[in-house]
């Protein structure tokens, strides 16, 4: 989509800077590695109104689910972070 936020190289994964500069610094509890697993095999995956896509799945690191928001391209990470409402 011509309106998505401009995206990074990868550190295991394509990236905004949103999510390179704001939100990894702000929790130190994400794993790279667990984030890219939980995009390529993950537990439940919607469809945002806005195209972006949720994806979950279980992070034994940090004993919760993540939830990882992708741009709509579905491999550019937006956002991360422990769901603690997850169902």
């Amino acid at each position: 989509m011509a309106d998505e936020p401009e995206r990074i190289p990868p550190l295991p994964f394509w990236c905004t800077k949103y999510f390179a500069f704001d939100v990894l610094p702000r929790r130190d509890y994400l794993d790279p590695i667990e984030i890219r697993r939980v995009i390529r095999r993950p537990e439940r995956r919607e469809v945002q109104q806005d195209g972006r896509i949720r994806v979950w799945g279980y992070a034994p690191s940090i004993g919760g689910y993540l939830r990882v928001v992708l741009l709509s391209d579905g491999e550019t990470v937006h956002n991360a972070f422990l769901d603690e409402d997850y169902e």
